[in-house]
């Protein structure tokens, strides 16, 4: 094929079975003699299980019922520490934490069994915020309530402080954010001691669910299988929480022989899955008079909810990105998760670090006024650049022009005539109007050394058709990874994006290639795919079946030939490290990251003085992502992300009511429509990264990161007032620009 695939708008692959309605999701799937299954959660958010009492009013010999005394393997959720059970049997952690399964045919008359399910608590006193956590009044986990922490160090903090001619002190929070794809949670399960088990469902990562289930059943990984159906969407939510539904639905099968599904209800899955971490930081920063960063101090903690779940990871990319795209040679950053009496906070796009870098980028904000310094003009100043180390040591040493993104931002945006014009014309107007931006980074692919300990395995087969085979865990959920596998393999192997299948992730056929999180799907995969892919082009190449130049017919015959003379045809790629990257996971010092993306944000709000609301009128997100593989596909994770961002930072707030979700529906957690969002216009640069496949690097956490702390910029702009707590709704501006209407009230 003469004319690459990559960098191309190709249509989706699997777009017209969904738009078209052919696509099956669990919940269209009923094979013959199903159940359905529900859960009994704990209405208390801790205490001790002194009984169980199932009302004598309901026949439950027409009933499945579980608990955790029918567990044949472990009663523990296998993520990072076994502390999770499966069902609750002597004591409960938070709200809604499952102790009882049950299943019927009729899912009406299973949902009103659980009604008549009684599980006497003796309640303890419960913890619920970090400065609770913290405080250690109550010990909830472990022997001091935290899970996991981190010190990053870079150079002598204290002097640099104690020599400082300026210092700037701030506090910064951030909420729960509630994932909302469109498809909540649902599995459906087959299972017994003769056949093993299986599970097909709605998921980010099968082998999660894979290494979970054969903890739980005591069962060797080869008579477990975990099968990936059509996903309405993830956005982390679907990371480690599939794990919990997928054994339930599976013990229920256990024990009943028959097939069983569960599906929650959108109140369900909002009240009981996981969120984004909650968090606070604080910031202490030392600069010259003239705008040097001299020395950054920074406590980061977020709450990690009832139970470890993926805690640990969150917080550490959220601690190594706290310190931002700077180069500031005295660090030090203090990262620690807590536990609290809420449901497991986990996996969220952007993974921490847009909780650490919306602290940092309205902080430094406030830094450059007090050195009478414009936001883009400190930045710029302090902006790292090749050769320069970030805060864990790691220099940069690829071409990376912060400078240059900024300077493109600033001009489409328009933003110095706006900000002068908003400045000159605000003064008596009832709608004030602001413009603000965020210059950030984000790490692609797993942080430290988790790419190495994972060493993914992509494999690429060649039919008797022509056709070829990508077979890897890496699901489509949204994001396209079906459709740019197709043209990174395209390219590779000289032939058409139709030619190539992306095989359904099954973990009975497909091997492991790590979990679908962290934006190292068309990075670190899609890099193994066209690995692999070159690698069956030169096995035809050098069989004598394939001109180096050939046609798209040619390699469809030289795919047959190979298949009828050999049997098969198929190559793997297994994940090596770039050279010369090094990690110390004691130290918490080297090169975290492979690489990072790059990107400048900048956010036009008016803010009506009568009502407080916020509204974002115009949005510009320039990024460097290395290579584009789809332009289409690529601009609409920046769009969705910058769209998420805006809730985050503007609608979203989870209301918590002694430890329950209090706004679990879609009628009243208040997330933006189509009406609230801007034009988001996106551009990007395209710098090719050498270990990307093509060039390209992540591309789908980096949109989270920017929005909030450029919106939160511009109202500073628009109004003058202080805001530091996400997510700012009018209720909140509106109590810090006129404490004395809303004194007395009492605000959440």
């Amino acid at each position: 094929m003469d004319v690459p695939q990559v960098g191309r708008s190709v249509l989706r692959k699997e777009g017209r079975a969904k738009v078209t309605g052919a696509a099956l999701y669990v919940d269209d799937v009923a094979p013959a003699g199903l159940l359905h299954g529900v859960t009994v959660r704990s209405q208390v958010a801790r205490g001790r299980i002194t009984g169980i009492r199932f009302d004598p009013a309901v026949d439950w010999t027409e009933f499945v019922v579980v608990t955790a005394a029918d567990i044949p393997g472990r009663n523990v959720v296998k993520l990072i520490i076994d502390d999770q059970p499966y069902l609750a049997h002597d004591a409960v952690n938070h709200r809604e934490e499952p102790i009882v399964l049950i299943a019927h045919a009729d899912r009406a008359r299973a949902d009103e069994a659980r009604q008549h399910v009684f599980v006497d608590i003796e309640p303890l006193p419960p913890v619920f915020t970090i400065d609770e956590a913290l405080s250690r009044r109550e010990t909830v986990w472990g022997t001091d309530n935290i899970f996991k922490s981190y010190e990053v160090k870079k150079g002598d903090v204290a002097a640099a402080f104690a020599g400082a001619p300026v210092v700037v002190e701030g506090e910064y929070e951030t909420g729960a954010q509630e994932q909302l794809y469109i498809e909540p949670n649902g599995m459906l399960a087959v299972a017994d001691p003769v056949h093993g088990v299986t599970v097909w469902g709605s998921m980010q990562c099968p082998y999660y669910i894979h290494h979970a289930l054969a903890g739980l059943f005591d069962m060797p990984g080869e008579r477990i299988r975990v099968v990936q159906m059509e996903t309405g969407g993830g956005f982390g939510g679907k990371e480690e929480y599939p794990s919990v539904i997928a054994g339930h639905t599976a013990l229920l099968a256990w024990k009943s022989r028959r097939p069983v599904k569960m599906i929650y209800g959108r109140d369900e899955d909002m009240a009981a899955t996981t969120k984004r971490h909650p968090s606070r930081t604080r910031h202490r920063t030392a600069v010259s008079r003239d705008g040097r960063l001299l020395a950054m101090d920074v406590d980061f903690v977020i709450d990690g909810g009832a139970y470890c779940t993926l805690s640990p990871v969150v917080l550490s990319r959220g601690t190594i990105h706290a310190a931002g795209p700077y180069a500031c040679p005295n660090v030090r950053v203090r990262g620690r998760a807590v536990a609290t009496n809420v449901p497991p906070h986990g996996a969220f796009r952007g993974f921490g670090a847009p909780q650490s870098l919306f602290a940092l980028e309205r902080h430094l904000d406030k830094v450059a006024a007090a050195v009478g310094l414009a936001p883009d003009e400190f930045r710029r100043m302090n902006f790292v650049r090749p050769g320069d180390t970030l805060a864990v040591g790691q220099t940069i040493r690829e071409p990376a022009n912060l400078g240059a993104l900024l300077d493109r931002a600033l001009a489409l945006s328009g933003y110095h005539e706006k900000r002068e014009r908003f400045s000159r014309e605000n003064g008596p107007r009832a709608v004030k109007r602001g413009i603000g931006l965020a210059t950030f980074f984000h790490g692609a692919g797993f942080t430290g050394s988790g790419e190495v300990h994972l060493a993914s395995i992509v494999a690429v087969e060649g039919t008797i058709d022509g056709t070829v085979r990508v077979l890897a865990a890496s699901t489509e959920i949204g994001q396209g990874t079906n459709t740019i596998f197709s043209q990174i393999a395209a390219d590779a192997l000289g032939t058409d994006p139709d030619d190539v299948e992306i095989a359904q992730p099954d973990t009975s056929v497909v091997p492991d290639s790590g979990p679908t999180v962290a934006s190292r799907t068309c990075m670190v995969v899609g890099k193994l795919v066209e690995t692999a892919a070159a690698g069956l082009r030169h096995m035809l190449v050098d069989a004598g079946f394939l001109p180096t130049a050939h046609t798209r017919a040619q390699f469809q015959t030289a795919c047959r030939r190979y298949v009828e003379t050999f049997g098969s045809l198929r190559s793997t790629s297994q994940y090596t490290p770039p050279p010369g990257r090094a990690w110390d996971d004691q130290s918490y010092t080297g090169d975290a990251y492979g690489t990072y993306g790059w990107a400048v944000y900048v956010a036009a709000v008016s803010v009506d003085t009568s009502t407080w609301e916020t509204r974002v009128d115009d949005f510009v997100a320039v990024q460097e992502v290395g290579k584009v593989i789809n332009p289409t596909l690529a601009a609409g994770q920046i769009e969705g992300g910058v769209a998420q961002g805006i809730g985050w930072a503007l609608y979203e707030d989870v209301v918590w009511r002694e430890g329950r979700m209090a706004n679990s529906q879609m009628t009243n957690y208040i997330m933006p429509t189509a009406m609230d969002v801007p034009p988001i216009r996106v551009y990007f640069e395209e710098v090719p990264y050498a270990d990307g496949p093509a060039g390209a690097k992540g591309i789908g956490e980096l949109p989270m990161d920017g929005p909030a702390p450029a919106i939160f910029n511009a109202v500073a702009h628009a109004t003058g007032a202080d805001p530091t707590r996400l997510p700012l709704t009018p209720e909140r501006l509106m109590d810090l620009m006129d404490p004395a209407v809303s004194s007395g009230s009492s605000r959440n």
